[in-house]
């Protein structure tokens, strides 16, 4: 008798242990995700591992997100420069709706109307920081501090690579070392010993990393020196941009770009194009790559990696020499074209590929969707997360986008007010020029953009045909040019 009530007794214990340890792992099943968005400063989309363009490029880490999760082929800013991208990461709209349309350290989006995700997900109970770069409107002391941030550090404009000036949630002083360094240290010891370990998490890691003036860490100087630069895909490097816009030639021209002299082509520029500038900015990426590596080996040893949504991506995209370019900005894909890769186990399979069109506005909805908070009505994005599965079906997906930019007044020769719109084979370039010529490629035959097809009596109709669907897009993402008071200002040649 005793040794049934034993066994009873022992049956009772194991029963209950299995029910806690069930009610255990539905809590983990259902617990918020936390989010890691790493955002780099002109990574052009494929200085990747694993596009095979620098053979001697190794980013072990980007390519283990890769492999454990998604990789978007065809990612894109709404404008390529880097505070109206990073002011539409964060509030997920267009810049002409957020108010952020140049690099200018004085302007801040509309914070009140467009709250960024980070203030949603504070309500939601999240606890947030953002360590890094943001390049928009800047104080001294506390009020240098943006919207929707629990613990804050950053710098004004640009920072510097070494021993840069930092605001320390509000405190101001000089750094010593290397930024990417100093920007992954901050965010390993806030990731251990500062946030609250009850609370889901959102943390941004946006680096100063691979902006001009291209300074490797010490470590990574000249490890590629001995190597050769490819030349561009299609050749792109061979531009003489006959039959395209004069406004390009302008900007093409060279540094003393106000003695242009009207002429219908140009000599392309001898290969490598600005020497072992690029090769700076690639050595550059190593660091990064390593500081990544660095977090998501702290993220696994918190036992939280699994259930943290790792973002990794650019603000825009960057001529490595593209039609003699460098810098970005125009509605060239190496320009507007981002790298980008997710990772959450829990509903992103492993190796997954995305080949429909998706944008930086789509990020904020697509954290909030994943956190499980509503995404408000002003968010001109979508969730990507109907993406992440292959066997759904993406017919009602976006299949063509609007870009949009404005003259820099810093710097006014980079290009003029434009507007594109890219569908998966076309492309149009509207810029405003009344004394100008627009452009239209077909990518299908003309990946490089290099033949413009405006002026062909072939192509007339689908011209006629993106028209009609950028004008939609305008209506539809609210794009009004007589509220956008700057494009009222013609860029002549």
């Amino acid at each position: 008798m005793k040794r049934i009530m034993y066994y009873n007794a022992i049956l009772s214990v194991l029963l209950f242990s299995m029910l806690v340890m069930g009610c255990k792992t539905q809590e983990t099943d259902q617990k918020q995700p936390n989010f890691l968005f790493v955002l780099v400063d002109d990574q052009p989309f494929d200085a990747l591992e694993s596009s095979g363009r620098y053979p001697f490029l190794k980013t072990p880490n980007m390519q283990r997100l890769e492999d454990e999760g998604v990789k978007f082929d065809n990612y894109y800013v709404t404008q390529s420069i880097c505070s109206p991208s990073r002011a539409s990461f964060l509030t997920g709209t267009y810049p002409h709706i957020h108010g952020v349309n140049q690099n200018n350290r004085h302007v801040d989006p509309d914070w009140e109307t467009y709250k960024p995700y980070g203030q949603i997900l504070q309500q939601a109970g999240y606890e947030t920081a953002h360590i890094g770069k943001i390049h928009m409107a800047h104080f001294e002391g506390e009020r240098h501090i943006r919207p929707g941030f629990d613990y804050w550090y950053s710098f004004v404009g640009q920072g510097e690579y070494f021993d840069p000036m930092v605001n320390d949630n509000g405190k101001e002083y000089q750094e010593k070392g290397y930024m990417t360094d100093i920007l992954t240290d901050k965010a390993i010891s806030w990731l251990t010993e500062k946030r609250d370990p009850n609370k889901p998490f959102s943390l941004n890691l946006w680096h100063k990393a691979v902006h001009e003036n291209h300074s490797p860490a010490p470590r990574h100087e000249d490890i590629y020196a001995n190597d050769s630069l490819p030349v561009p895909p299609y050749n792109t490097h061979l531009e003489n941009f006959k039959g395209k816009p004069e406004w390009q030639r302008i900007k093409a021209w060279d540094s003393k770009w106000k003695d242009y002299v009207h002429t219908d082509t140009l000599a392309p520029k001898p290969w490598p194009i600005k020497g072992d500038k690029f090769k700076k900015l690639l050595e550059c990426l190593v660091a990064v790559d390593e500081s990544l590596g660095r977090v998501l080996k702290t993220l696994e040893d918190l036992g939280e990696l699994d259930n943290t949504v790792i973002i990794y991506s650019s603000d825009n995209g960057y001529f490595m020499g593209e039609h003699g370019y460098w810098d970005k900005r125009i509605a060239y894909e190496n320009s507007m074209k981002i790298p980008m890769l997710m990772r959450y186990p829990k509903t992103i399979q492993p190796g997954t590929i995305i080949k429909d069109i998706a944008l930086n506005i789509d990020l904020a909805p697509t954290i909030l969707d994943l956190a499980g908070v509503d995404t408000p009505s002003y968010m001109q994005g979508e969730s990507m997360t109907r993406l992440f599965d292959n066997h759904q079906n993406h017919e009602n997906w976006r299949s063509s986008f609007m870009f949009e930019y404005y003259v820099d007044d810093a710097y006014p020769y980079a290009g003029p007010n434009m507007l594109a719109i890219r569908t998966k084979r076309f492309k149009l370039i509207d810029a405003f020029l009344e004394d100008d010529i627009d452009e239209l490629y077909d990518l299908e035959i003309d990946p490089g953009e290099m033949n413009n097809l405006i002026n062909d009596p072939e192509y007339q109709d689908i011209e006629d045909d993106l028209r009609n669907e950028l004008e939609k897009l305008r209506k539809k993402y609210n794009y009004n040019p007589d509220r956008d008071w700057w494009l009222r200002t013609k860029v002549t040649n």
